[in-house]
């Protein structure tokens, strides 16, 4: 049985062309998390299992995890998600630790699921967390994160929008309003959570399977049918929840404030994880109908230390995943393209006899901060231009037998045509005509 040349299913190899697309990725998300002073961090690949026993649903434990026992009889996991591992770390700093915290990573994770667009059993994520914040200036700016890093790929209001929820105020529904019993509000839970997916009568079915009062039912279709800013205002005002939505409010106003409001669609059925988000919950969304699909989610949380014994610390992050992103930018073809690599010079001779003073330049330019590709050998003319511009080069250098009888190096820019001879002991004038 011969091995298989393809990878692992779910998994990729990141060829330099497709490594290119995701170092570009890496670098704007890591640039932007920078600017808003956000740290970067990182944890083990390996994780004892109950920590996501502690922290994540059923499904992940049972169906999911890659877990395994190591030699030292321990039940570990290669890790689905970074957030108990964040959790773990914040728990053991975070008393020391000047408020807020702005964490950041960028890890690889896994998860045995079944592949499909958008969906593999491997990815990278970047996470952006802020903890001990004030909840809604908190809220605002980690959603202004969010958009600062789809603007900075090329990303405006045409290609994607943010559909925004705050489960204080569905909580306020259920249990101020309606004071209905926790069994009851988890089923209209994942009632909401589907509401999207089933049709009108299945949806109608499953409201009036909880047998709720004519008032409580009439209330809960009217909540789902919610569509903007101004209804769920009406709502409230109508409610008497207006003091629940309080922190919305302000949210709202900071969010005007960083310049994210345009982007916002208010949505009742956005709830995410029900036993984990506690204030603001958000996905983006592609805005293609050929690609109609969430990039990322998040919203705030405030007992992510509770499986530690911890004080509530809160907290409000997302999860960018580079699979979701590369789909959306090369769909709106707001990727760039990165199919060659990028180099300023591709330096070559055309005689044997100059391959030691080629490399010495190369040597020398390098040092200057210049990348470069040196021709390992003599290559003839016919070859040199097509050598460089597989290399990405900018600029080419040529030096034949006439150079070498001068101690002297030709330069190129493949762009404009200019070519230029210099000294070999002139890299000023060489770094200057490449610098432009």
């Amino acid at each position: 049985m011969s091995l298989s040349k393809t990878p692992y299913r779910g998994t990729r190899d990141f060829f330099p062309a497709q490594k290119r697309e995701r170092d570009y990725l890496f670098a704007t998300m890591t640039k932007i998390a920078y600017r808003f002073g956000y740290e970067s961090y990182d944890g083990p690949l390996l994780e004892e299992v109950e920590l996501y026993k502690a922290k994540s649903g059923e499904e992940l434990i049972n169906e999911q995890i890659y877990s395994f026992v190591d030699r030292g009889e321990r039940f570990v996991a290669i890790r689905p998600e970074m957030t108990p591992t964040l959790a773990r770390m914040v728990a053991q700093i975070h008393r020391e630790t000047p408020k807020p915290i702005r964490w950041f990573s960028l890890p690889n994770l896994m998860r045995y699921e079944k592949p499909q667009r958008g969906r593999l059993r491997e990815h990278w994520q970047l996470n952006c967390d802020l903890f001990g914040g004030p909840a809604a200036l908190s809220e605002a700016e980690i959603l202004s994160l969010l958009v600062q890093i789809l603007n900075e790929l090329g990303a405006t209001q045409e290609h994607f929008e943010i559909l925004i929820n705050d489960r204080r105020i569905v909580d306020g529904l259920f249990q101020t309003k309606l004071k209905l019993e926790e069994a009851v509000i988890y089923r209209l839970y994942k009632i909401i959570d589907k509401s999207k997916k089933v049709s009108a009568e299945a949806l109608t079915k499953m409201i009036t399977e909880l047998q709720l009062t004519t008032e409580a039912e009439e209330l809960f279709q009217e909540y789902l049918n919610l569509k903007t800013i101004n209804d769920l205002q009406a709502f409230l005002k109508k409610t008497d929840l207006e003091q629940t939505a309080q922190e919305f409010q302000s949210f709202w106003d900071y969010s005007i404030a960083f310049g994210v409001a345009p982007y916002l669609q208010y949505d009742p059925t956005i709830v995410r994880g029900l036993d984990y988000y506690t204030g603001i919950v958000f996905e983006a969304f592609d805005k293609n109908p050929e690609n109609r699909r969430a990039l990322c989610g998040g919203g705030a949380y405030s007992s992510l230390l509770k499986i530690f014994n911890e004080e509530p610390v809160p907290g409000v992050g997302f999860g960018l995943g580079d699979v979701t992103l590369t789909d959306f930018l090369k769909t709106h073809k707001l990727m760039p393209d990165l199919s060659k690599p990028v180099n300023d010079l591709f330096l070559s001779c055309q005689d044997d006899a100059g391959l030691t003073s080629v490399i010495a330049v190369s040597q020398s330019l390098r040092k200057r901060g210049l990348n470069l590709v040196v021709g390992l050998e003599a290559i003839k003319m016919k070859k040199v231009f097509s050598s460089a511009e597989k290399s990405g080069a900018a600029f080419v250098g040529l030096m034949g037998s006439d150079e070498i009888t001068k101690k002297e190096l030709q330069l190129k820019n493949l762009a404009t045509g200019e070519q230029k001879s210099f000294a070999l002991n002139d890299c000023d004038g060489m770094e200057n005509f490449l610098k432009g």
